[in-house]
This record gives C-alpha cells, sequence and structure tokens, in this order.
C-alpha cells in the first residue's frame, strides 16, 4: 500500500503545535518525518498536557496529539559538529520545517540560502507568528496573542462577552494546515522542475485568510463584523436555539428551509408573517424570529428536533461537548481514533485522532510519538558516522540518545521513556 507521500523526507524542527501539526499531516500521507529536537528536553510539548506523569516522561500528551508515525534525532545545533550532521541530514531530505523567530536559522548559519547549497531541490518552511518580515517580524508570538491581534477575538462571543479565544489553539491549528498545503504544493513543483523554495507561513495572515466573509464585509462593503454569539451573520434563523431539553443548532439558510422549518414545528404562519416572509426581513428582525422558534421548539428535546428536521432536509444538530461526539458512531465507525502500540497508563492505550480526510484504503497503524534521541544513532549510521565518532558525540552532548526503556508498551513496540532534561537549546 502506498500512500501520497511516501518517498518524500522531512526534518521537522518545529516545536509545540503549529508545525508539529503540519509534520503529523505529511506523516499520515506518508512522508517520513524526522523531528530534530534539542537534545536537552526536546520539543516544549513533550511537557505539556492534562498528564503530569507522562509530562515528566516528555510524552506529554501534548506532544502526543501530532507527533505519531515520526522519528527523533536529537542534535545540538550551536555546536560545529551538530550543524554538519544536520547538512548532511539535509542533504537526504526533501523539506525542512521550522517554527522559530525569524532569522534564529540564519543566525546559526542554516538558513534557506544555507541549506539550498548543499541541497538545491530543498524545500524550506518557516512558519512564525508574523512572517519573516515587518515591524513585527522579531515579536513573541502565541496563539493567543495573534487571536487577539488577528481580530478573530473581537468576533467570538457576543455584545456582552466578546472579545473571546476560542476554547482551541486555531491560529496554529490553521498555520499548520496552511503551511502542510504549501509544502505539498511545492513537493509537486519540486518533482516536476527539480527545484527547490522557500515559504513563509504567518500564522496572523493564516488567521486572516481564514476569515474571509468578515474581511471581505469590510473591504468591499464596509461592513465592520460584530460579535453576535451563536448566531450567524449570513442569515436568519442560524444559530442556536433553546428547546423542551438541550440546546439545538438550525441552519435554516435557504427559503425552503426556512418554510419546512415552520411547517414541522407547528407554525405555517410564520410563513407569511411580513417580518420572517423573505430573507432579508428575516435577519433585520431575528430577535423577534428567533423568541417565535424557541416558543414552539420547547415542545420537543433537541434529540427530537435534530431527527424531524434533518428527515425534512432542514439542517440541525445537538449542541455535543468533547466526549459525547467521540461516542458517537459516525466517528467511532469511521475510525477516527486511533489506538496505538502504546500505553498512557497501566492497561490504557495511547489514542491518536486521524486527520479530518481519508483515502481510499485503509491507513496503515501509525507508530506510538518518538522518544526523545530515538532514531539518532540509526541515523548516524546512515550518514556514514563510525561507531566511536558516534559514541564521542553523544559524550560531548552534540547529540542525544533515547534513555534506557521504562514505560511499558504492548506488543513488540520499542519503550517511550525519555531523558527528564528539560532546558531550551
Amino acid at each position: 500500500m502506498t500512500l501520497p507521500l511516501a518517498g518524500v523526507r522531512v526534518l521537522d524542527l518545529s516545536n509545540v503545535l503549529a508545525g508539529p501539526f503540519c509534520g503529523y499531516h505529511l506523516a499520515r500521507l506518508g512522508a517520513e518525518v524526522i523531528k530534530v529536537e534539542n537534545p536537552r528536553g526536546g520539543d516544549l510539548a513533550r511537557r505539556l498536557g492534562a498528564d503530569p506523569d507522562m509530562a515528566k516522561r516528555l510524552m506529554g500528551l501534548s506532544f502526543v496529539a501530532v507527533n505519531a508515525d515520526k522519528q527523533s534525532v536529537a542534535i545540538d545545533f550551536k555546536s560545529t559538529e551538530g550543524k554538519e550532521i544536520f547538512l548532511r541530514l539535509v542533504e537526504k531530505a526533501d523539506v525542512v520545517l521550522e517554527n522559530f523567530r525569524p532569522k534564529v536559522m540564519d543566525r546559526l548559519g542554516l538558513g534557506y540560502a544555507v541549506l539550498s547549497k548543499r541541497n538545491p531541490r530543498i524545500i524550506y518552511c518557516a512558519i512564525s507568528g508574523f512572517g519573516q518580515d515587518g515591524p513585527w517580524e522579531g515579536r513573541p508570538a502565541y496563539d493567543q496573542i495573534v487571536q487577539g491581534l488577528s481580530g478573530a477575538m473581537s468576533v467570538t462571543g457576543d455584545a456582552q462577552t466578546a472579545p473571546l479565544r476560542t476554547g482551541f489553539p486555531i491560529s496554529d491549528t490553521i498555520a499548520g494546515l496552511t503551511a502542510s498545503f504549501a509544502i505539498a504544493a511545492a513537493l509537486v513543483e519540486q518533482r516536476m522542475k527539480g527545484r527547490g523554495r522557500s515559504i513563509d507561513v504567518s500564522l496572523l495572515e493564516s488567521t486572516l485568510a481564514a476569515m474571509g466573509w468578515v474581511v471581505s464585509n469590510l473591504l468591499n462593503a464596509n461592513v465592520d463584523p460584530k460579535p453576535m454569539g451563536n448566531e450567524n451573520f449570513t442569515a436568519a434563523p442560524s444559530g442556536t436555539f433553546a428547546t423542551g431539553a438541550g440546546l439545538l443548532n438550525i441552519a435554516a439558510n435557504e427559503q425552503k428551509q426556512y418554510e419546512s422549518l415552520c411547517d414541522i414545528i407547528g407554525c405555517p404562519e410564520l410563513k407569511t408573517d411580513p417580518r420572517f416572509a423573505e430573507r432579508q426581513s428575516r435577519k433585520d428582525n431575528r430577535t423577534a424570529l428567533k423568541a417565535e422558534l424557541e416558543a414552539a421548539l420547547a415542545t420537543r428535546s433537541a434529540v427530537e428536533w435534530e431527527r424531524l428536521f434533518n428527515e425534512n432536509g432542514v439542517p440541525a444538530g445537538c449542541v455535543l461537548s468533547v466526549s459525547q461526539i467521540l461516542e458517537e458512531e459516525q466517528i467511532t465507525g469511521r475510525r477516527f481514533v486511533e489506538s496505538l502500540k502504546a500505553e498512557v497508563s497501566d492497561g490504557q492505550a495511547m489514542r491518536v485522532t486521524r486527520p479530518g480526510f481519508r483515502l481510499e484504503q485503509d491507513y496503515p497503524e501509525p507508530a506510538p510519538p518518538p522518544q526523545l534521541g530515538q532514531n539518532t544513532e540509526k541515523w548516524l549510521q546512515d550518514l556514514g558516522y563510525s561507531a566511536e565518532e558516534i559514541a564521542a558525540f553523544g559524550a560531548r552532548g552534540v547529540v542525544t540518545f533515547a534513555s534506557p526503556p521504562t514505560v511499558r508498551e504492548t506488543s513488540q513496540m520499542p519503550d517511550l521513556k525519555v531523558c527528564a532534561e528539560s532546558s531550551s537549546t
């Protein structure tokens, strides 16, 4: 079974989320993704997540989420020998992915200009908060900072609660998806024309690009977006409604859907009420329309209305928690959550989600996330270093090898224990 990116080798130098999320998608599409980590603690996400014991072992659940199916090579870039090891890896790679602040790799003598001389076909993708130039290029950036600066927080919540951040790091996530798309496109060019390319991905611009509708309304109609809570600014009735038991999202965005809704809830008169008869009038009178609808919806539960609406072509869905949706057959039946041959605690398998797409064939089962330096020795051997040189690198701290195994795993997978050093490069 061959996946689309089989034969592609990616050196993933990134940390925490945006870059690793990008690398995870590439790995699940068949690329060989090698995390190149600093020897003293590796990716910061190794120490993040809800399970303190896993975090102490440098296998934090935040790291687990986006690093399955990758390898780990731990190299000190600040050493001359470490730089040369990395450059030899670059010669054998197709893609370099990093999310350091702009110019960090240049200062290390490992920027795109240097790497492209060693490998003219290399694709170099740099993810940063604000891009590789501009007055903000050197500013530190985390997801929440970008959510605030992008305007995303200003339109999240309602008039009383905005600005609000989303319940997950959306700017990091969008930037990771943006980077994976750009890299995939550059790989096509690389295969067709034999050339490499430098890619500059900005969290800020990725977030703004994803806000296309509200940005377009401002740019082209001078309509400044306002927070509307659970209401949809494009249509009504389209939002979250109270029922006899539970909340229900309804998106009756088309005229025929609205008219069907009125019939289903037993209020046909709302179809011809001049306040609600047309699309724009419904938007202008959305508050009054919501009151009418919720009075009728109070007679049944959200689950009952969800079934009735969907059976009659009116889009609707209950408002679920994360735990509830993960238990739904739509998710379980499509094997969206995968169990790995590793444990997070006694008897509990490590689990990850696959990407949000499926190919026509089943995916091979992913390998567990790598322990820090798990593949260092193997790659040094492949690069032609002798056993004596490899041992000397380890003794001088140029590289780190995996710690002796202590985390119990099932089947025949290697152990997940990692060294407990936590200082950064």
